[in-house]
């Protein structure tokens, strides 16, 4: 049986991820945004319902464990993920195609995060009568299956911003280029 600083600790554990998870609903949700007219946006959309489906999980399992929440600490998540917003991304007023490479990254890493602290309850499962293994087992299906959407996603934006955009850039130069030898001429 856990002994009261264990409970702490779990205490304090569970509010981090669910400060993190705060941060991330957020944003899945403005990626989704960014991304409602690509091809993605359908997967975007639902990807960002089940990310704060998880954080009512993970409320869930902290009421089922008779832990408070912190929501001082929800509350500084939500303002660092607006901060977040505000990155050096070679564009002043406009958006640049990193930021869809850096947010999906960062969402990425977030997603593995949640996972990471699955699995965490999933080895305190037998310790913790409030832990249902076969929910965090579910929990961490969807939470792996979310990776390899996002990394699907992510290789996307590689090329998109990468290459498309070097392809772009390579068309406009010899166009360019073209049009001043006929002003020569």
């Amino acid at each position: 049986m856990p002994t009261s600083d264990d409970r702490g600790l779990l205490r304090i554990y569970l509010n981090d991820h669910l400060t993190g998870a705060a941060g991330g609903v957020e944003l899945a949700r403005r990626v989704a945004r960014a991304h409602r007219d690509s091809g993605d946006a359908e997967r975007l959309r639902r990807l960002a319902d089940d990310i704060a489906a998880d954080r009512g999980a993970l409320l869930a399992i902290m009421r089922s464990l008779e832990l408070p929440v912190n929501r001082a600490k929800s509350l500084v998540a939500w303002g660092a993920e607006k901060a977040g917003r505000l990155k050096l991304n070679g564009r002043l007023l406009s958006r640049s195609p990193l930021s869809d490479l850096v947010e999906v990254e960062m969402l990425r890493l977030a997603v593995e995060g949640k996972a990471a602290g699955w699995r965490t309850l999933l080895a305190l499962a037998d310790q913790e009568p409030g832990l249902d293994a076969g929910r965090l087992r579910t929990l961490l299906e969807r939470a792996d299956a979310q990776v390899a959407v996002l990394e699907e996603i992510r290789m996307k934006t590689v090329d998109t911003v990468f290459r498309e955009t070097a392809t772009g850039r390579s068309a406009t130069v010899r166009r360019e280029h073209a049009e001043a030898h006929d002003v020569d001429r």
